[in-house]
């Protein structure tokens, strides 16, 4: 199995390529972080490619198709590209323009660029990494959020249009998930567990590990009549009222 990975250095990314790789596959990951090369090498032990460019750049995304073909019959495709710049009402014009295109446009032309490579090999499986945030309003999101909504709509449409080539399109949705970007605003796991578990039944983040299996199920022959449709996994996230897990009865006992 030859699998495109975008946002290839984030931690979903890798622990999908190691998962893929294990289980005999090669990988060509897609990053602008060329500071996490070292990282990313590691993962790949020689079974595979890391390329650093733009995933809005429609060049760089050929480079990635072809660097893909080159090793065989490509039939994966994951999508975790994604940019966290959100100024809510205070965005640009240009910021939500650069937001989609990151976060959704791209994906929809990577699709449309192996669409022909997945026919030739009789098969493909395409999977975006959604969010909880494009199922439910936040109150410090709204570019992210809208982002991630149109992805559901793009895998649905595609699984739809899609089907009768032989070819799936699926979202996982994941919950607040240990990465790069929430290391760097909590710096220390306990204490973002704590916060994660104000909303998250399983009283925790997602390990990263966790979302890539879910990932990786949709992508492989096991999800064959799974096309359409959204995986979340969310550690009980979108199952909560706003009543949470009973935080607010706590803080604010009856006074009777």
């Amino acid at each position: 199995m030859i699998t495109i990975i975008t946002g290839g250095a984030s931690w979903i990314a890798l622990a999908l390529a190691r998962r893929l790789i294990s289980a005999g596959g090669r990988v060509v990951l897609a990053d602008r972080n060329e500071a996490a090369r070292d990282e990313v090498e590691a993962v790949l032990e020689g079974n595979g490619r890391f390329l650093v460019g733009d995933v809005t750049d429609d060049e760089y995304l050929d480079e990635l198709v072809m660097a893909a073909a080159v090793m065989g019959p490509v039939t994966g495709l994951a999508h975790a590209a994604v940019t966290f710049d959100d100024q809510r009402y205070e965005t640009s014009r240009a910021e939500w323009l650069r937001a989609l295109d990151i976060n959704m446009v791209s994906a929809a032309i990577l699709t449309q660029k192996v669409i022909p490579h997945m026919e030739v090999a009789g098969r493909g499986s395409i999977v975006y990494v959604a969010s909880i945030s494009g199922h439910r309003a936040q109150p410090a999101r709204m570019v992210y959020s809208v982002s991630k909504a149109a992805l559901h709509m793009l895998a649905r449409t595609g699984g739809t249009q899609l089907a009768r080539r032989g070819i799936r399109v699926n979202t996982v949705s994941p919950g607040w998930t240990w990465s790069r970007n929430l290391e760097l605003r909590y710096g220390d796991r306990a204490y973002a567990d704590e916060f994660a578990a104000e909303f998250q039944t399983m009283g925790r983040l997602a390990e990263p590990d966790e979302i890539a299996a879910a990932v990786q199920w949709l992508l492989s022959d096991e999800a064959s009549f799974v096309t359409g449709t959204d995986l979340a996994v969310d550690g009980g996230y979108s199952a909560l009222s706003p009543e949470a897990l009973g935080q607010p009865f706590e803080k604010f006992p009856p006074r009777s």
